[in-house]
């Protein structure tokens, strides 16, 4: 009998297996992640102090409520030429980067000159688990200088893939994997970050290139420690090969969004497009929350002459706070809930405003989200969207009524079986602190212009 319910239980878990959710026979990244990425914030120019005061303030302010990843982007091992007496870098990338002999990445002796030992112990110390940027394939630098692929006698021009490249960021070539000496030195690449105590990879650049996907996923499995794998950039994402990108643990289904309309329009876009396609372990990303101080290493006062030119530094635009209106926000914070992507907060967590930390750890917000079920589309007209998600253990869940129009105030009203609910259901109004009144079988609400109303039911 004992030996039959371990056969069920393996069986239960198989799909997971199968689709990524398990990395090493632990399970990995089962609800949606929650945690911080610098890139918003920092763009790729994230310093040392920046870092160890930003991972202070995750841990005191944000670890109780379940945001538990501290992720650098890019960048982290550029050796950038800097403004005399300042921290700027006067270059959108690194003109060099720090490699070592094996042609491994290593962090920058300009923006981490004491490397990453001390953060990351103490990332792990704090109870949080700590995470890197990479780019697809390998440092042209290293294939400039030929230098050998650990453990074998291949070197990197023996497998550098040097056609298809990334255009908008150029620290790599690709790796073709036909040739010897390819697995090799992904390998040998997870096999650093593993032994530096990495828990999450960020890899760009990698989602139209499904055999470099595989390459990782094999490296991740042999490097003896447990590590979540997200893949960017998502403006790219083929769907026909969602079975290789399930092997990993997080999607892109976005490019890079940012504080504006049209951003947020696009992760409704994404939503649509993937919805669905979500699993345990695997959960659709629709990037980092563009809340609070952003852009801090891209100061406008020391650039006047380059004011225009706002793709001067890696980001969008220049030190600002969040544009996003509390409308918009509330939005912002309600589609993430309801479509279970990864919770990435992007703003500078050192002078983040108490309106923004309120969303990101509203209670709702973070049950709906963790309830780790993609919301579906249930109602779409004049340009007012529904999408709702049942609660996986109860017969309670949420729903979402946006207002996608750029009117005011709209006064709506809406037959309760617009919702798939009966007139029995109790709704409570989140972010108005409310009960909903059905009456006749209706509900009425007033929603803003690019505004939503977020509620609880209970059936």
């Amino acid at each position: 009998m004992k030996n039959r319910f371990k056969q069920l239980i393996i069986i239960a878990l198989l799909p997971l297996y199968v689709c990524g959710g398990f990395a090493q026979g632990s399970p990995l990244a089962v609800k949606p992640p929650l945690g911080w990425n610098s890139f918003d914030s920092y763009g790729v120019y994230l310093h040392e102090k920046a870092a160890f005061d930003n991972l202070e303030v995750l841990a005191d302010k944000y670890l109780p409520f379940g945001y538990e990843y501290f992720v650098i982007d890019n960048g982290w091992f550029g050796e950038y030429k800097l403004r005399p007496g300042t921290i700027y870098s006067i270059e959108r990338h690194a003109s060099d980067v720090n490699i070592n002999e094996f042609g491994l990445l290593q962090p920058s002796t300009c923006y981490f000159p004491n490397g990453f030992l001390e953060l990351i112990n103490k990332c792990h110390a704090k109870g949080l688990k700590f995470g890197l940027h990479l780019m697809r394939g390998i440092p042209r630098k290293a294939v400039e200088l030929n230098l050998p692929i650990k453990g074998t006698d291949y070197h990197a021009r023996d497998i550098a893939d040097t056609v298809n490249i990334c255009n908008w960021c150029h620290y790599n070539y690709g790796v073709d994997m036909s040739k010897p000496g390819a697995q090799a030195f992904y390998n040998s690449l997870i096999d650093q970050l593993a032994a530096w105590g990495v828990d999450f990879i960020k890899v760009d650049d990698i989602v139209p290139y499904p055999k470099e996907i595989e390459a990782l996923v094999h490296a991740v499995k042999q490097c003896g420690r447990d590590m979540v794998i997200s893949l960017s950039p998502g403006d790219r994402a083929p769907v026909e090969y969602i079975d290789v990108y399930k092997q990993a643990n997080m999607l892109r289904v976005t490019g890079d969004v940012w504080d504006t309309q049209s951003d947020i329009d696009k992760c409704f876009t994404a939503w649509k497009k993937w919805s669905g396609y979500e699993i345990p372990g695997f959960w659709l990303d629709m990037d980092m929350i563009p809340f609070g101080k952003l852009q801090l290493m891209s100061p406008a006062t020391l650039n006047k002459e380059d004011i225009s030119k706002s793709a001067l530094y890696a980001g969008k635009g220049f030190t600002r706070e969040s544009e996003l209106s509390k409308e918009q926000m509330k939005t912002f914070i309600t589609m993430r809930a309801l479509s279970a992507s990864p919770l990435m907060i992007g703003g500078d967590l050192l002078t983040m405003d108490e309106y923004s930390y309120s969303l990101l750890t509203n209670p709702s917000v973070l049950a709906c989200n963790q309830n780790g079920k993609m919301g579906k589309l249930i109602f779409e007209k004049d340009g007012v969207e529904i999408w709702k998600v049942k609660d996986i253990e109860s017969n309670k869940g949420w729903i979402g009524i946006f207002n996608r129009t750029d009117f005011g105030k709209e006064y709506m009203k809406f037959d309760i079986s617009v919702l798939t609910l009966t007139e029995n259901a109790r709704l409570y109004d989140i972010w108005n602190n409310k009960q909903v009144v059905i009456e006749n079988k209706e509900i009425e609400i007033t929603i803003p212009g690019r505004g939503v109303v977020f509620i609880r039911y209970d059936i």
